[in-house]
């Protein structure tokens, strides 16, 4: 629930002392809970197999970030909401190579476009 508006795009949120998160939020993290509507039943994805592996298939790539050293990216499951997206390292990402071109080759576009170095 929220408690108080801080600015435009930052809110402080009224929870429960046992849940030890920041109180104090940005509004693109929020999202209204909606429940499933009454005799809707869940789809449930299943993984594909490879090489004698369970895998799921990757819709697309997020983000990216650093972790003591190794990099990680943000990934979105096809059939999956955003909320369930993880961060994975990029040798789990070997046989989705294609995902992760693109989202380089976007990321490396937006930061030219920043920079004003237009191709």
């Amino acid at each position: 629930m929220i408690e108080k508006v801080v600015s435009t795009n930052i809110v402080k949120l009224q929870l429960p002392t046992s849940m030890r998160i920041h109180l104090v939020v940005n509004v693109s993290q929020i999202v209204q809970y909606r429940e499933q509507v009454r005799g809707q039943k869940k789809k449930e994805i299943k993984p594909i197999e490879v090489d004698g592996e369970k895998e799921w298939k990757v819709e697309r790539i997020l983000n990216k970030r650093k972790v003591r050293g190794i990099e990680k990216y943000l990934v979105q499951w096809k059939g999956f909401t955003v909320e369930h997206s993880t961060w994975e390292k990029e040798e789990d990402l070997v046989n989705t190579r294609e995902a992760v071109d693109e989202f380089e080759e976007r990321i490396s576009t937006e930061v030219r476009r920043q920079k004003g170095v237009e191709k």
